[in-house]
């Protein structure tokens, strides 16, 4: 049964109250409105805490819509806050309201103050959640900030509105990237202002990447069993103040200045072209399960803002973490839309990278993609501008949707990551890779999706790093203090002989080939590449592929970088400028396999090791590790044509051998070109056009495990 509603006053006099928006907005005045959304609760007070450490509480004395709210004549801008909300403690039908908890404002612009281990956050008393733990949680807990609105000076800041086909991400945690960097200032290290600096900003133009996707910024807590072990969050995937950057990222401070310091960067990103993604998480909260802490949500009305089974005591948890916010209800759903459209108005970011997006699309328990969320994001005229990207997938019954989110989102494509790591390290054959290769038609072409509706990706924050994929077979999370069951087992990777480093010039020979194959393969794949930061440096984690609680050297990025990992960043770069070059590897459309004029080529063509056609029965034969793929430009270039430069109407052929012997490869002759010109070898390292034209007719040697592109010449 749902909870009885409150009398509905006139409708008229609304505004007047001051009832909208939610949140604390400052008047201009010294005071402020203040309202929060608690549905069913009997009373909410307002707790001001002065910097001489008391705390004064303020009843709010008006009520409409479920909404408390009132006007606090004397709560300046900087002022920390929290809730207190009194109703009924049932737990076994959902209701687990508690006074002696102090919540966070869930619209809190800013949030100061750690979350620390005391049994008066827990809401309950032990183990047990159905008896009501009274102890006061307002020392241990953070609290909220009241921030002055649009007090920034955004200039003539303008979004940079990269095309999707032209847009190369970069994954990156603000401290992961920043905290080792000789160029960054010791106080900016791990900041909002580090990831400005002209140094980072320097590197990101050398890769041409056009947007650095940052992992969660939202303001977070560390989780409970993590402060058992005396360890932290790292990543942050932990949100709790779904319109706050997270202050520890400040260099400024954190009674607001947080806010300043994060506008300061996006505007900095902005001026040299670059766009701002975050990475957002809207399908949990820090809150975890039942026998989780009490900050926020589960005060104010745990019924609406969660998803509850077994007559309301439990969560459903289709996230892995504990709970599920649940963006079905009405006031959860304008949470998130509020939270969503703020960053975009307010702070100007250019995009969202969902978490576990199959979690916010489900209606009831199954995933829907024509529910309440999935249609408010389509039809908003602010969200549906921006990029969207979904991470198609969570941990419930059908949560896997790669290639079933409608148009407007993009999706990080797993099925890509899975089969570019099989493929390299030799197994299943060629199997899937022309789809991967190609954009993935197979997933996206249908409701006129584009190419770049694939986020492809080898590896990301979550798993093994690039170096780590080809130096270990098995995970090593010792670290995280969990006996080393946390993380995936299914890392399709390979060591080539020996798990971890080695001194045998053998193997790390081939491993440093392996990292520029699946390199060159992701940077010339039609789609969306997102490079994992630290991975054109060679970053290792030391086979930890879950270092989400390592706030440490095992996750930082090391920027002095020896002989052998300048190298590999200096081929990165060349492999991203061929891509910038050339637009046969920057597809708008998909292939559709016919000739682009009559006499030519057609548009894309596989090509086997003897020169011809690749038969159509040989993808399906797991012992093929080679193949060939034409790619035909709009203007063929002569044998003269100028090495260097824009040349975007260029033909390639790329080369792939995932075998581990030699391999001879016969260059196809007309249609396709007379003669080729390399451009990438891995082999040896070269991003370059260089060496003799080589004929078509003619055969190359391919070594074990290796790449090579030909530019292909009329």
């Amino acid at each position: 049964m749902r909870k009885s509603r409150p009398r509905i006053e006139d409708v008229r006099s609304v505004h007047a109250h001051g009832w909208d928006p939610l949140g604390v907005t400052p008047d201009g005045r010294g005071g402020a409105n203040v309202a929060l959304w608690a549905d069913g609760a009997e009373a909410v007070d307002l707790c001001v805490f002065p910097d001489d450490g008391s705390e004064h509480r303020i009843r709010l004395s008006e009520r409409l819509f479920s909404v408390f709210y009132d006007h606090v004549p004397d709560l300046p801008v900087g002022s920390r806050y929290g809730f207190r909300v009194h109703g009924p403690w049932n737990p076994a039908a959902g209701q687990r309201w508690n006074a002696s908890k102090l919540l966070l404002d869930p619209y809190a612009r800013a949030i100061d103050g750690h979350l620390t281990l005391h049994e008066s956050i827990f809401g309950h008393v032990g183990t047990d959640d159905l008896a009501r733990n009274d102890l006061d949680s307002a020392a241990y807990v953070p609290r909220s900030v009241v921030v002055a609105p649009d007090d920034f000076d955004w200039g003539a800041d303008t979004q940079p509105r990269t095309p999707w086909g032209e847009t190369v991400i970069y994954e990156a945690h603000v401290r992961g990237l920043t905290m080792r960097h000789p160029r960054i200032p010791a106080r900016l290290r791990g900041t909002y202002a580090g990831i400005a600096h002209p140094a980072i900003i320097d590197h990101l133009h050398s890769l041409g990447v056009t947007a650095i996707e940052l992992m969660p910024v939202h303001h977070f807590v560390d989780e409970v069993h993590l402060l058992e072990l005396g360890l932290t969050d790292y990543w942050g995937y932990n949100s709790i103040g779904y319109f706050a950057p997270h202050a520890a990222y400040s260099a400024s401070g954190s009674r607001g200045q947080q806010v300043r310091e994060f506008k300061q960067m996006v505007k900095d990103l902005h001026a040299a072209g670059l766009e701002v993604i975050l990475d957002v998480v809207y399908n949990h909260t820090a809150e975890g399960s039942e026998l989780g802490p009490t900050l926020s949500f589960r005060g104010i009305d745990n019924d609406d803002y969660y998803r509850l089974r077994e007559g309301g005591r439990a969560y459903a948890d289709y996230t892995g973490c504990g709970n599920t916010l649940d963006v079905s209800r009405p006031h959860v759903l304008q949470l998130v839309m509020d939270s969503l459209r703020a960053w975009v108005t307010e702070m100007h970011v250019d995009g969202f990278r969902f978490d576990l997006a199959s979690a916010l699309a489900r209606s009831f328990h199954d995933v829907d993609m024509l529910g309440n969320f999935m249609t408010t994001i389509q039809q908003d005229p602010v969200l549906r501008r921006v990029k969207l990207i979904a991470e198609p997938w969570d941990v419930g019954p059908g949560g896997y949707q790669v290639g079933e989110f409608p148009p407007l989102w993009t999706e990080w494509n797993g099925k890509y990551r899975d089969c570019i790591r099989d493929f390299w390290r030799g197994h299943g054959g060629i199997g899937e890779v022309g789809w991967r290769l190609t954009g993935s038609a197979d997933l996206y072409a249908s409701e006129g999706r584009r190419p770049y509706a694939s986020i492809n990706f080898i590896t990301a924050h979550d798993g093994f790093t690039m170096q780590d994929l080809v130096a270990y077979e098995h995970k090593h999370n010792e670290a995280n203090l969990e006996g080393n069951r946390d993380g995936t087992d299914d890392n399709r990777s390979a060591n080539y002989g020996c798990e971890g480093p080695t001194d045998d010039p053998a193997i790390n020979a081939l491993r440093e080939r392996q990292v520029r194959n699946l390199m060159t393969t992701l940077l010339l794949s039609t789609g969306v590449p997102m490079i994992a930061a630290g991975d054109e440096l060679g970053k290792s984690q030391g086979g930890n592929n879950n270092a989400y609680c390592q706030d440490n050297e095992i996750s930082w990025l090391d920027w002095s970088l020896d002989e052998r990992r300048s190298a590999l960043l200096g081929f990165v770069r060349d492999v991203a400028r061929i891509r910038r070059e050339h637009a046969a590897f920057r597809q708008r459309y998909f292939f559709d396999g016919r000739p682009m004029h009559d006499g030519g080529p057609k548009d894309l063509a596989w090509i086997d090791a003897d020169g011809h056609e690749l038969p159509d029965e040989a993808w399906g034969d797991p012992a093929r590790h080679t193949l060939g793929m034409y790619i035909a430009g709009s203007t063929p270039s002569g044998a003269g044509a100028r090495t260097s430069g824009h040349a975007s109407g260029d033909s390639f052929l790329v080369v792939l051998h995932a075998g581990g012997w030699e391999q001879s490869f016969v260059l196809p002759g007309r249609p396709y070109a007379l003669a080729y010109r390399r451009v990438i070898d891995t082999v040896t390292g070269q991003a370059q056009e260089s060496g003799a034209d080589e004929a078509s007719g003619s055969a190359i040697a391919l070594a074990p495990f290796s790449m090579v592109v030909l530019r292909a010449l009329r």
